[in-house]
């Protein structure tokens, strides 16, 4: 599983490299061409690193809080300490995602 996603990501850094790096066609042609203006295509490519941040928070806060139980479960009287832990960690997560939202705005 640790392959696939090493692969996946190869192959996702290569296609955005190849496109970061194309030549670009004149802006007035690639309009009447495609249809779509530079600006929809910037605001497409912000919402897909949005939700791809938004997913990245979920899965890090299912993590944090699986871990969070797994202790308490092996430790009950340490329940206290490893609750606040837990909540702070989720906070900082959730506050990257919030900065993910809040780019789009700066």
């Amino acid at each position: 599983m640790k392959i696939f996603w090493k692969v996946l990501f190869a192959i996702s850094a290569l296609l955005i490299m190849s496109c970061a790096f194309a030549e670009d066609a004149a802006p007035a042609a690639q309009a009447v061409a495609t249809g779509i203006s530079d600006k929809t295509l910037v605001q497409m490519a912000y919402m897909l690193a949005l939700g791809i941040a938004a997913l990245g928070g979920a899965m890090g806060q299912g993590r944090l809080v699986a871990a969070a139980l797994e202790a308490i479960a092996r430790n009950p009287s340490a329940a206290g300490k490893v609750q606040m832990i837990m909540i702070l960690g989720i906070a900082f997560v959730e506050s990257l995602v919030i900065f993910a939202l809040i780019s789009k705005f700066i």
